[in-house]
């Protein structure tokens, strides 16, 4: 895996190899960030199922001012940090969490995002469970979106008060981004 733009373009990223998780392929990350772009710039990023830390490593790359990446996999911690090292970022905090215990986190430090990645383990309801909880909590700021991503378009529900902005199929996967 690499960055495919911005100021870390071309560099390394470490992590395709960890048990349980599946990075998003560098296709549909260009053209995942080409749609979010207006997005991007100086935005507080909430990568939630981290894995790598792919997605908060791309958008600080295009211009993020800062990203959490939150995985409850030590593995995954592990690998974001070595990531962070070798690419030289200071702007990403990885948390090794479970999912509910990091959004009720940011909850209680107050801390609000543009934009929220949601990539969990297929098969799962932590979508619709991470959805609820970020509405509940009010952790996106007013104009800020989710990047949903699941092998089934029908794990991606959302209250009625978020708004499909574009809804795209790559291969088996589906991504929707929500506002």
């Amino acid at each position: 895996m690499k960055v495919i733009s911005g100021i870390y373009k071309g560099r390394n990223i470490l992590g395709h190899d960890i048990d349980g998780t599946r990075p998003t392929m560098d296709r549909v990350k260009e053209s995942l960030f080409a749609t979010i772009q207006n997005y991007i710039e100086d935005s507080i990023v909430l990568d939630l199922f981290s894995g790598s830390g792919n997605l908060a490593i791309e958008s600080l790359s295009e211009g993020s001012k800062y990203a959490y990446a939150i995985d409850n996999n030590r593995k995954a911690i592990t690998t974001i940090e070595k990531n962070k090292t070798t690419i030289g970022i200071d702007n990403l905090k990885s948390i090794n969490l479970d999912y509910k215990k990091a959004l009720s986190y940011f909850k209680d430090e107050n801390i609000k995002f543009d934009i929220i990645f949601l990539d969990p383990p297929y098969k799962t309801n932590y979508i619709e469970e991470s959805i609820k909880l970020i509405t509940e909590y009010n952790l996106l700021n007013e104009s800020g979106i989710i990047v949903a991503e699941s092998s089934d378009i029908d794990k991606i529900i959302y209250p009625d008060n978020l708004e499909v902005v574009k809804s795209k199929k790559y291969g088996d996967k589906w991504v929707v981004i929500l506002k």
